[in-house]
């Protein structure tokens, strides 16, 4: 009797396949077996890329005549520590009753990348192969990924690009890091006082290391300027509001060399004899020359992916991204959550279509039930399909993480943080069932000694989506605002009756100094925003949804690259406040890598290589076309670092740095945080 083999890659997850195929049989030693079907499973990666010493054991010794290496055809091997549940998989691949292979490993490239590997070593031929694509681990939701499930061949595309995404990590990883430990290696350990300091480098983490120690020293670099605004101090019917002067057209102060900016002069002094000119006439009055009233409306926003859950849960949390990424994957497995190693933050028209069982699902939640029933009763679900939180387009291989409505019960056996976490996901995720924010504006512009005061008031009057964003845990989201001053609804009435020509009271004018502020040290989170969007960080959350293009690695390798780097102690990681900073040493590597292969410290061209990954899985580009791309980089950097001779001139650059740690340059490992006098 022939058999179907479903290949899941954790025993977990074989579990839950099991489960949905109504599987009734013993485990046996790293398979479940009934009388048609077989479930087995990986353990993560079973077979991994061999080492040079294994195309030639001369190559084991480092040395800069043997670079660049670029093997013609690349090796393979199976990792020795889980040799025993390959040889289990790889029987089972090639059993003669086994005539239909569903490949279950995670759907997605790093899963795809696994089964293929697992595959080409054990010789897998004239078998039957489909591929099972789901987005949750629901009984529902299997089922269909295997009634669904396409041929393998479909995902050819996909899966040269993981082999491609290996292969350049590889030829980086190996060449890059050989040439630059043999050229500048001495250079840095010596300067440390070490034995000897390989230097490590890679496509997607020196890029990183770049973004932090830059920002690092922009923030030492920065010279805080102080400026001074000078302010009136209204009273309405016993009610106080500031106002702002500005030196627009028609002040006496327009576009003046004593201005810091339109808002504030450089000196004190200055201010000081312009409030004194403005305050000579009492009773101070002003008038009303402009007043505006409008409505605005705030949006719920869009979905939660990976990295905006890890991002929130950094700001909310202090979790750093691989903390984040281990829960909301425990969530998934338990099936309280679809699939969350993905870019998008909308969802596909196919679920929108179906999205009411997922929110009557949450109606038993504690946190949930009340909007659940707003929801299903006023029918909010309907239309979804044409608001901007669906989006087919926008999709490439999952829809945002969205709470499946399924597996409540498994919130009992998770742990407090996870059950946090799980409660912003379903927040977010039922707050675009709301209407929008409503906030009444005023813009308020007065004149006194023909210069001109500037007061805007924003005031919530219908919280729409707000309702459901406030978190059980007391730490609400904030609201934020651009406004000087949020007024209650009292104010807003009293200024209705504000109109242009009236008279304002000032009861006195004030100076506030303010200070430029250096920019902000990323976190943890902000960092994983920063390489979604190819290096920048972009705080607003709607300009965010619009930026295209890969990145700076991707949903499923970000959180282990940022771990390596503190791992390898390049950078330090704060737990208690997620705020990253380099290392002397890793200042050091950057100096090193700057002087030699610079580009590898650039956002765009590291993004631009995702990018090229991403073309090959769409099929734009031929497999054999990047790896000429990607060889031709590689032989030309490693020719033009073998040409230079600047390793003397390095240690300017390392004295530089090392005078912003505590830890003298004779350090073993270079690794202390930055001293006081890098803390603004």
């Amino acid at each position: 009797m022939s058999k179907s083999l479903f290949i899941a890659e954790k025993p977990s997850v074989a579990q839950e396949f099991a489960r949905a195929l109504k599987l009734n049989s013993a485990r046996r030693d790293g398979y479940l077996e009934g009388e048609n079907t077989i479930v087995t499973w990986c353990v993560g990666h079973l077979v991994t890329m061999s080492y040079p010493e294994a195309y030639d054991p001369a190559l084991k010794r480092w040395s800069l005549e043997t670079l660049p290496f670029l093997p013609e055809e690349f090796k393979y091997e199976v990792i020795p520590s889980v040799k025993k549940q390959f040889d289990i998989v790889s029987g089972l691949l090639n059993r003669k009753d086994v005539e239909t292979i569903y490949v279950c490993t995670d759907s997605g490239r790093e899963g795809e990348y696994i089964y293929r590997l697992v595959a080409m070593m054990s010789g897998v031929k004239d078998k039957v192969q489909k591929r099972v694509w789901i987005d949750s681990q629901t009984e529902e939701e299997i089922i269909r990924g295997i009634r669904e499930a396409k041929e393998l061949s479909a995902y050819d595309n996909l899966s040269a690009s993981a082999y491609l995404r290996a292969k350049e990590d590889y030829l980086m990883g190996i060449n890059f890091s050989r040439l630059l430990s043999l050229k500048y290696g001495n250079a840095v350990s010596n300067y440390l006082g070490s034995r000897y300091q390989p230097i490590s480098v890679g496509r997607v983490m020196t890029c990183v290391l770049g973004m932090v120690v830059r920002r690092e020293r922009e923030i030492r670099d920065f010279v805080k300027t102080p400026f001074y605004r000078v302010l009136g101090k209204f009273e309405l019917q016993k009610h106080f509001f500031e106002g702002e002067w500005r030196a627009v057209e028609g002040s006496r102060y327009f576009q003046s060399p004593l201005l810091y900016k339109e808002n504030g002069f450089k000196e004190k002094e200055t201010a000081r004899e312009f409030k004194e000119l403005l305050s000579q006439n009492p009773p101070l009055q002003a008038v009303v020359e402009k007043i505006e009233r409008k409505k605005e409306n705030k949006n719920p926003p869009l979905l939660f992916n990976l990295a905006e859950l890890q991002n929130e849960c950094s700001r909310l949390f202090k979790l750093s991204p691989d903390e984040t990424l281990k829960i909301v994957q425990e969530l998934y497995e338990k099936k309280l959550v679809t699939y969350p190693r993905t870019d998008a933050r909308v969802l596909s028209t196919a679920v929108a279509k179906e999205i009411q069982k997922n929110i009557g699902g949450l109606r038993s939640y504690i946190h949930a039930g009340s909007y659940v029933d707003e929801i299903l009763t006023a029918q909010r679900y309907k239309n979804l399909e044409k608001t901007r939180y669906v989006n087919d387009k926008q999709i490439t291989d999952h829809y945002a993480i969205i709470p499946t409505g399924q597996g409540l019960s498994a919130l009992r056996s998770v742990s407090q943080q996870a059950e946090k976490v799980y409660e912003v996901i379903v927040r977010r995720f039922l707050s675009i069932f709301y209407p929008s924010a409503v906030y009444q504006k005023v813009s308020l512009v007065s004149v006194i000694e023909k210069e001109r005061l500037f007061s805007s008031f924003k005031v919530l009057i219908s919280e729409g989506y707000l309702k459901v964003t406030g978190y059980s845990f007391g730490k609400k989201k904030e609201d934020e605002t651009s406004e000087e001053e949020t007024k209650d609804g009292v104010f807003l009435e009293m200024l209705q009756n504000v109109k242009k020509g009236s008279i304002l009271p000032v009861k006195e004018f004030l100076i506030k100094e303010g200070e430029t502020s250096p920019p902000k040290r990323y976190t943890s989170g902000s960092m994983i925003l920063a390489m979604e969007n190819a290096g920048q960080l972009i705080e607003d959350e709607e300009l965010r949804a619009q930026i295209k293009g890969s990145g700076i690695g991707t949903s499923a390798t970000r959180a282990e690259i940022l771990k390596k780097l503190v791992t390898i102690k390049y950078l330090t990681l704060n737990k208690k406040t997620q705020v990253i900073t380099p290392t002397l040493l890793g200042e050091m590597i950057f100096d090193v890598v700057n002087a030699s292969i610079r580009s590898l410290l650039s956002p765009e061209l590291t993004a631009s290589w995702e990018k090229g990954l991403t073309y090959v899985a769409e099929g734009s580009i031929t497999s054999e076309e990047y790896m000429q791309k990607l060889e031709r980089f590689i032989r030309s950097w490693t020719q033009g670092v073998m040409g230079l001779r600047n390793q003397l001139m390095l240690k300017q650059y390392f004295d530089a740095a090392a005078v912003y740690y505590q830890k003298s340059k004779n350090s073993k490992t270079g690794a202390k945080t930055a001293g006081k006098s890098t803390k603004k």
